[in-house]
């Protein structure tokens, strides 16, 4: 139920890791791509994802939007070919991400992307959620034997089934990430009870791959035993592209970055409840009540209940105490709130 990307537990007892999306958001320039780089890293993400367009690797003219949102792009084919980088161009933004301790990632969409990315060099392969049933672009990233992080945003399970049934086969550590392919993500639509369905499933480490727009999918996921959270970003709600309405911006992955970490030490905390309790007597004294005189005492008075209230703070008999007072003897006098003590009352009477 657990493994290792370039030295960093997935799964078990590790703690969710976080992966900033940024797909096309840069939106063909080099220098927004590593600018995500630092914004990414400086939220507390554990790993930045891009991904790898080549444009006459994959696709053709025919290939329709998604969101016709690009008036200098004629056709889906046009644009992928503008969000394409060299190779040296992707060793950098790989060298970057790994100065600032980010896991770099990429995820391919020919099988010309995996042999680029694997020169670039990968610690893990991210699959797609429209590239799940790729069989040729799976047996190519299998033969790099490293991790496969499959997304299903697009599948019925059966095609999750074969997908795992294929990582299992080559015997690569896998994780299934629940994910659907709305953009944003409707709360309905999340289905975060697939988490515990695939980790009961296929027996691997899980995670979700969010397009909500925000942190509380994501927290809800750490919080539901998610070894992964894989979120899209974006530089502001006014950035370019159809994706920023299902992205957080560097704040709000700040935020989920740091509930993460809280939701972990919770989860992997055990509280032993009357240990607790006990370092909590200085406060107990303060905020619970106790047993005082209700008016001035003699001493020698038997104790009526009209002699008698409960009030803050609880220096005396503890309130739950007050009828264990009522009808004994006090040995000394008592002004009107003063605490009663068990020292107080005669002993037998």
């Amino acid at each position: 139920m657990s493994f290792e990307i370039a030295g960093r537990a997935v799964g078990g007892a590790a703690r969710c890791l976080v992966v900033g999306e940024v797909a096309q958001a840069h939106d063909g320039s080099l220098g927004a791509a590593h600018a995500f780089v630092d914004a990414i890293a400086d939220a507390g993400a554990d790993a930045i994802k891009f991904q790898t367009h080549i444009a006459a690797a994959e696709s053709t003219a025919a290939e329709p939007f998604r969101v016709h949102f690009s008036s200098q792009d004629a056709t889906r084919y046009d644009y992928w070919k503008r969000m394409e980088f060299t190779e040296a161009q992707w060793q950098g933004l790989a060298r970057h991400a790994q100065e600032r301790g980010l896991l770099f990632l990429s995820s391919p969409f020919s099988i010309a992307a995996v042999d680029l990315l694997e020169r670039v060099g990968m610690p893990a392969w991210k699959i797609a959620s429209g590239e799940i049933s790729n069989v040729p672009l799976f047996e190519r990233v299998a033969a790099c034997g490293r991790p496969i992080l499959l997304s299903t945003g697009m599948s019925p399970l059966a095609e999750v089934d074969a997908a795992v049934a294929r990582a299992k086969a080559a015997r690569l550590p896998h994780l299934v990430f629940q994910c659907t392919s709305a953009y944003p993500c409707p709360p309905e639509q999340l289905g975060l009870e697939w988490l515990g369905a695939f980790a009961e499933r296929y027996a691997c480490p899980v995670g979700l791959s969010d397009h909500s727009g925000g942190p509380f999918a994501g927290l809800a996921a750490a919080l539901l035993g998610a070894s992964m959270l894989e979120v899209h970003v974006a530089l502001s709600r006014q950035a370019f592209g159809p994706d920023v309405p299902a992205s957080l911006t560097p704040a709000e992955l700040k935020q989920l970055c740091e509930g993460v970490a809280f939701l972990h030490r919770a989860r992997m905390s055990r509280v032993d409840k009357d240990a607790l309790a006990a370092t909590m007597e200085p406060l107990r004294q303060i905020f619970f009540q106790g047993v005082v005189a209700a008016e001035p005492l003699a001493a020698g008075t038997v104790l009526e209940r009209r002699h008698l209230a409960v009030k803050k703070p609880a220096l005396g008999l503890p309130a739950e105490r007050l009828a264990h007072a009522v009808g004994r003897r006090l040995a000394v006098a008592r002004a009107k709130d003063d605490p009663i003590r068990e020292s107080d009352l005669e002993a037998g009477a």
